[in-house]
């Protein structure tokens, strides 16, 4: 078995192709023998009761006389039920072989002296008594002929099991020929030296769809990571300013260690500065755990509704940018109904929509949230803002990790982040995310989430 495994596919094929092609030629080869055998008896056995007919057909007329004598060549005996030959032309060694009595006809293959014969007896009754005529036919020319046969198939099937296992060899080469191609290019691959795809086959069959399979999960993996390779860059970009500006302000509080008034600015502008870091290493880490698998939650709609309602607290005890007016509507018929978001991903949705709608306004603005049901009970909510809106070729990047539309929008310190957990934590709960700007001016977000 282990002898088996190490050998190439090619190799097992060949040797399954030939194992299969010996057991039906051999099952062919004995069949064969089994029937010339059975036509070479019956053809003695018919021509043994052509002789014995006419001596049959004189004992059983002609009860009182002595049978003819039978002509040169010809192998006749007759026995009496006592054991007396009242006709014999039988060889020595094939007359000892025959059974005294038989009850019926009976056909029998003896071999005497290295001869075969076949022998027939046929009982008869008359009057006179009960008696056996034996007649034989040499069957030295039949042997001979199943003799020639036998080697005739002994060398076609080793000529045909060496013709089996070239086909399969050669078959089998060229079926692989697709594999090696794909092999070499994987390795390529693998060692860098080429980003090229799996060859694809002419012919539509198992190996091009293969292929084609690979060729997709190397996209999908090309994809994956570039994307990493990006938001590593992105992320060391982004990290890169805050802790520039933390170490300035660290600097700047050294050199105001005298002065109690400046030292509190500077840490407290330090500790800004880290809870910007916080906020992205946080960001980060939960666009981390969306790629993960676990169990999908459960949350009713009137929790989901709890939520959005503090969201909002929170946003408006935001006065960086100056005092918005943050309204929302409810329109949740089915409060029962469930969604697969946790409670508190539902609520980084929210607190990072109404967050960008907040910075792309200026004082004295206002922020619209609308959290409703449809028809088919799946929730929507709606965040619209009354900025300058999005620039229409940021539009298709919107929710790309690391980007931002332009600075009105980041005013509150934002890593381009928050639009990424917002459609990753969407499509993760099996809906989506969308935005797009309103007919009037300002941008409209928004996140749609099925029922389950």
């Amino acid at each position: 078995m282990r002898l088996l495994r190490r050998l190439s596919i090619r190799a097992r094929i060949t040797l399954g192709s030939v194992l299969v092609g010996a057991v039906v030629l051999l099952a062919s080869a004995v069949a064969l023998h089994v029937q010339i055998d059975r036509a070479s008896l019956e053809t003695d056995r018919s021509l043994a009761m052509s002789d014995a007919a006419p001596f049959v057909a004189d004992l059983r007329s002609n009860p009182g006389e002595a049978p003819d004598r039978p002509t040169e060549g010809l192998l006749i005996g007759i026995r009496s039920s006592s054991g007396s030959w009242i006709l014999d032309r039988l060889p020595d060694g094939l007359r000892d072989a025959l059974p005294r009595t038989v009850e019926h006809e009976t056909t029998l293959r003896l071999d005497v002296h290295g001869h075969r014969n076949t022998v027939v007896g046929v009982p008869v009754r008359n009057d006179t008594g009960s008696y056996v005529v034996w007649a034989a036919q040499d069957g030295r020319a039949g042997h001979e002929t199943l003799e020639r046969v036998d080697r005739s198939l002994v060398i076609g099937t080793l000529l045909a099991l060496v013709a089996f296992g070239g086909t399969a060899w050669l078959l089998s080469t060229l079926a692989l020929r697709p594999v090696g191609r794909m092999r070499r290019t994987a390795e390529a691959i693998s060692a860098g030296s080429s980003d090229a795809h799996l060859p694809v086959g002419r012919t539509d069959d198992e190996l091009a769809g293969l292929a084609r399979t690979l060729n997709a999960f190397l996209d999908r993996q090309r994809e994956n990571a570039e994307r990493e390779r990006r938001m590593v860059s992105d992320a060391s970009h982004e990290l890169r300013t805050p802790l520039a500006a933390l170490t300035a302000r660290l600097e700047l509080a050294h050199r105001s260690s005298g002065d109690a008034a400046a030292l509190e600015r500077e840490l407290t502008a330090a500790e800004s500065d880290a809870a910007r870091l916080v906020a992205l290493a946080n960001t980060m880490l939960e666009l981390s755990r969306l790629d993960e698998e676990g169990p999908t939650p459960s949350t009713t709609a009137s929790d989901l509704v709890s939520e959005l309602m503090a969201s909002i607290d929170r946003a408006r005890a935001i006065d960086v940018v100056g005092p918005r007016d943050v309204d929302f509507t409810v329109d949740v018929g089915v409060p029962d109904v469930r969604y697969g978001i946790g409670a508190a991903a539902f609520a980084r949705v929210v607190d990072n929509l109404v967050a960008n709608a907040i910075a792309a306004g200026s004082a004295g603005g206002w922020v619209r949230v609308a959290l409703r049901q449809d028809p088919q009970q799946d929730l929507e909510l709606v965040v619209v803002d009354d900025g300058r809106g999005v620039p229409e070729s940021f539009l298709p990047q919107a929710f790309d990790r690391f980007t931002r539309a332009d600075e009105s929008r980041t005013r509150l310190g934002g890593s381009g982040l928050g639009l990424a957990l917002v459609r990753g934590t969407a499509e993760r709960a099996g809906g989506s995310a969308s935005l797009r700007n309103g007919v009037d001016g300002g941008a409209v977000a928004t996140v749609r989430l099925p029922r389950r």
